[in-house]
């Protein structure tokens, strides 16, 4: 069997595999260590313990689980809902400004948490019954809150940034910096669609009795404002060279804490200091997850490198005789199809350190590679059978039709199609940030 077909048959079984739903740590774990065995024989397991924390060893993965704690601190307070409430009063005259509110509360949250579960969860509960009640159709209100809750893989900081970092051995405060304009842009797209699709449905904003005085707007700016200077901060100190990643990320997970524990503890009292262990819980579950599959697509990786799967499929791709754009399309509709079966850093750790020599040989920036990566990736968690955040807003309003939320997301995932494509005509979108701050280089 050449190193072509073997990559194949590694790939359907990894597919079949994950698909019964067994954890990604354990499936990929599992395949690579029948692969050695098969091939290779017994003798190769004496290898897997030391591949397994090799890919580990990195200080940079201590960024990740402080980034965890941060947005886990965050969803586990009123916070989102004090987010949501102080767009909502300063955009209520705005017609659609409600749809907006949404969004943006979404984008915002979505950067703070880290989390496109806890995005949607948190923004949805509010939103999605208050959108239904004023009018919006059952769609674009839980398309709104499922695509919005996306954002925050690609709005720094973003964990997913880090893991596609680490993995590829480029710059986190670089990749940070890339994903901010592409990040505001996208949620630009968001709104307008959603604006559009309001009016032509008819929709027409009614004021009612709704109404906020200045004191109104100003009072619960206070709760809010101290999470944006959190993430100012934590950028700074990345951009500006101050911190690395791992600093910042420490620092701002400790200011998270102690917010939530002062805004919401002492002063609104509506919220137990008690939670604190919770928050710990969550945030140690969730991170031991990440960096349990972080070890096992090392282990994943070096199979495949061992047999010669790796070299012959970038060898293969190098060979295609196409256009670099054809090529970057081709690699679009294969991380698209990934992105419906896998989450993005399982996809990210398994095919980004294949990818990028072949992206960067074509002539492409890598920075710019990623955060069309990212996009992609946004896609899969709206899209079925895995697409975790439809569930999740099916959970939220039970009565709404999975096939509804389906149809409403539907739009923004072509909104998204139409960011990479701008991207693709315009790359310094991507690049022009960070080739300013930074200077050129990769």
């Amino acid at each position: 069997m050449s190193p072509l077909e073997l990559g194949a048959a590694i790939g359907v079984i990894t597919i079949v595999v994950l698909s019964t739903g067994i954890p990604i740590a354990f499936g990929l774990g599992i395949v690579a260590l029948a692969f050695l065995v098969v091939i290779d024989g017994w003798g190769s397991l004496g290898i897997v313990a030391d591949t397994f924390f090799g890919g580990l060893a990195d200080f940079t993965l201590v960024s990740i689980p402080m980034f965890v704690l941060m947005g886990a601190a965050v969803a586990s307070s009123p916070a989102g809902k004090d987010l949501y409430e102080a767009l909502e009063r300063w955009l209520y005259k705005v017609p659609g400004g409600l749809i907006i509110s949404n969004i943006g509360a979404c984008s915002i949250f979505a950067a703070l948490s880290g989390s496109s579960p806890a995005t949607c969860a948190a923004i949805g509960k509010m939103g999605i019954p208050e959108m239904r009640k004023r009018g919006y159709p059952d769609g674009l209100a839980t398309g709104a809150i499922a695509a919005g809750g996306t954002l925050g893989i690609l709005i720094p900081p973003s964990v997913t940034m880090i893991v596609y970092g680490i993995s590829t051995e480029t710059s986190i405060g670089r990749l940070f910096i890339a994903g901010l304009v592409p990040g505001f842009m996208l949620t630009c797209l968001f709104m307008a669609w959603s604006l559009y699709a309001a009016w032509r449905g008819g929709y027409r904003f009614k004021l009612g009795d709704l109404s906020y005085s200045l004191r109104d707007k100003l009072v619960v700016l206070p709760r809010v404002l101290p999470f944006f200077l959190i993430i100012a901060g934590v950028l700074y100190v990345l951009y500006g060279g101050v911190a690395t990643p791992s600093e910042a990320a420490g620092v701002g997970a400790l200011f998270c804490i102690l917010l939530v524990v002062v805004i919401y503890g002492l002063f609104m009292r509506n919220w137990s200091p008690l939670r604190i262990w919770d928050i710990l819980g969550d945030s140690m579950r969730e991170s031991v997850m990440i960096l349990m599959i972080i070890g096992s697509s090392a282990l994943f990786s070096y199979m495949l490198s061992s047999l010669f799967v790796t070299q012959s499929i970038a060898e293969w791709i190098a060979g295609l005789d196409v256009n670099r754009w054809v090529l970057m399309a081709m690699i679009n509709v294969f991380l698209l199809v990934c992105g419906f079966f896998l989450p993005p850093v399982a996809v990210i750790l398994m095919t980004a350190p294949i990818l990028l020599p072949i992206v960067t040989s074509a002539g492409f920036d890598p920075y710019w590679f990623a955060v069309i990566f990212t996009i992609n990736m946004e896609i899969g968690l709206i899209t079925p059978p895995v697409g975790l955040n439809l569930y999740v807003i099916n959970g939220i309003v039970p009565d709404v039709k999975l096939q509804t939320i389906l149809k409403g997301a539907l739009p923004y995932m072509l909104a998204m199609v139409v960011a990479i494509i701008l991207l693709c005509i315009f790359p310094s979108i991507a690049t022009w940030l960070p080739n300013a701050m930074l200077g050129q280089g990769i």
